[in-house]
């Protein structure tokens, strides 16, 4: 690591659970962020500015204007983009020392076996059930950490799905009874809401992968930002969860 990157990262550097070991377990790290819009904006951003080595961005949308409100690493001038691309340059200009792949379609399931082979955490920073359940479930089959988040109006939530045989999925929290889901073009969303689960979504990737502190695994972290109140849900494996509960052992 030159001068150039120790200073850039020297803050983190500094505190003992990271040092120079974990910003270099960071470098060489890969992370996917499905969704670059509301969450995936300061996820995305933090992350780059962090040292993340390899980012890949999912996303299909453009860029319209009413997602300004909410959607930091976009723009004006990048109105009619492709989210992807927009973000890539962004982060790019925050930290040239970051690679960027950019993915700008949805995901079908014959992707995620190439796309997930090679990367170190996924997060979910989608906004429907139909896409949570599927990114749970390619996790789980790929053994790969998830790290979810949500938010709409005023309200939160953010927690980690670890791959050890005795952890939770996704599909342990929410059952596919759920049918109905509300988004934010429905019943709207305050801005700075999405900065808090966002960034607190890119915290535990960083502990994911730097193997550091304790993480949300099997823990439900809630915000309701108009009492400004927190809570922490415990949840555990669900044994006749149809798709975690056979999980092979040899998983980490």
């Amino acid at each position: 690591m030159d001068d150039d990157l120790l200073l850039r990262y020297s803050r983190q550097i500094l505190l003992p659970e990271i040092d120079i070991n974990g910003q270099s377990l960071l470098a060489e790290s890969t992370v996917v962020i499905i969704g670059i819009g509301g969450l995936g904006s300061p996820i995305s951003m933090y992350l780059a500015a962090a040292g993340v080595g390899n980012l890949v961005l999912v996303d299909h949308d453009v860029v319209e204007l009413s997602n300004l409100q909410r959607q930091i690493v976009h723009s004006t001038q990048d109105l009619g983009k492709n989210k992807v691309v927009s973000a890539k340059d962004r982060l790019l200009a925050l930290n040239p020392n970051v690679k960027v792949k950019i993915i700008p379609k949805m995901l079908e399931k014959t992707d995620f076996n190439k796309l997930f082979s090679s990367v170190d955490a996924v997060v979910d920073a989608t906004d429907n059930f139909e896409s949570r359940f599927e990114i749970n479930r390619q996790c789980v089959k790929h053994s790969k950490p998830l790290i979810s988040g949500a938010a709409i109006r005023f309200e939160g939530q953010v927690t980690v799905f670890q791959t050890s045989i005795n952890s939770p999925c996704y599909r342990c929290l929410y059952n596919d009874d759920i049918t109905t889901a509300e988004n934010c073009i429905e019943t709207g969303v305050i801005a700075p809401l999405l900065g808090i689960i966002g960034s607190i979504q890119a915290l535990e990737t960083l502990k994911v992968l730097t193997n550091t502190g304790v993480s949300l695994d099997g823990r439900l972290l809630l915000l309701d930002a108009l009492g400004m109140e927190w809570q922490t849900m415990k949840f555990k494996k669900d044994p006749k969860c149809p798709v975690c509960s056979t999980r092979s052992p040899s998983a980490t």
